[in-house]
């Protein structure tokens, strides 16, 4: 996306950044209320390619939160019905849609995508697999890796902050990863992690609402062009 259509971000972010963000490459790792939101955040800014990884399929309850979830497209896969979307927005960007999940048993699948991308969102939701891309992106000097922690059981989006991931508060996700590398004896990498000061609410089901969920795409999505427009 160019011209016209980039003319305020480029106004803001300076010629240079606009063209570096239109070459660049980014992944996100899942595309639910957080990732999707991320994503069209990352068009509408001018990155050039994305590559969406989801294996899920749009289900009647994403419909409050997640980007490309209204009835017409329930039972479509994820990353089919969000890269339509991006595409109305942006006809010249390149939209990948993979529909497989990253887990330490896939991660090898993923290995050329990773060393082309220019940055990588992390809007996953299981800690095994969270776990595993955190620590190889950190050991093997990948791009720029962006993290999502929980967005779950939140309903206010004005305490949402941004941490190195060692100094994450008050969030059991984080917990629950800390946990995981030192049982593994993995130092802690030090990610900028999207976070939430709130205590979580009490309810009996993992819900969440889309003014969090949003924040926190916004979020993730304002560090890596941040990120891009800086080189």
């Amino acid at each position: 996306m160019s011209g016209e259509y980039t003319s305020k971000t480029e106004a803001l972010l300076g010629a240079d950044a606009q063209a570096r963000l239109g070459k660049s490459c980014g992944v996100v790792f899942g595309t639910g209320g957080v990732g999707s939101w991320c994503a069209e955040a990352l068009i509408r800014t001018g990155v050039g390619k994305l590559v969406l990884v989801d294996d899920d399929t749009v289900a009647p309850s994403n419909v409050n939160r997640q980007r490309q979830a209204i009835p017409a497209t329930v039972g479509e896969r994820k990353v089919e019905a969000l890269k339509r979307i991006l595409l109305a927005i942006s006809p010249e960007a390149e939209i990948v849609a993979v529909c497989r999940r990253y887990t330490p048993e896939t991660a090898e699948e993923f290995a050329t995508i990773l060393q082309n991308a220019d940055f990588v969102i992390d809007a996953i939701d299981s800690v095994d697999c969270k776990a595993d891309l955190m620590a190889r992106c950190d050991r093997e000097g990948m791009p720029p890796l962006f993290c999502s922690m929980g967005a779950a059981l939140r309903t206010d989006p004005t305490r949402i902050r941004t941490s190195p991931f060692p100094e994450v508060a008050g969030d059991g996700l984080a917990k629950a990863l800390r946990n995981r590398f030192r049982k593994a004896g993995i130092s802690f990498p030090r990610h900028a992690c999207v976070h939430s000061t709130e205590v979580p609410a009490e309810c009996n089901e993992r819900a969440s609402l889309m003014q969090v969920t949003c924040a926190f795409g916004m979020a993730l999505a304002a560090l890596a062009v941040k990120a891009v427009a800086a080189r």
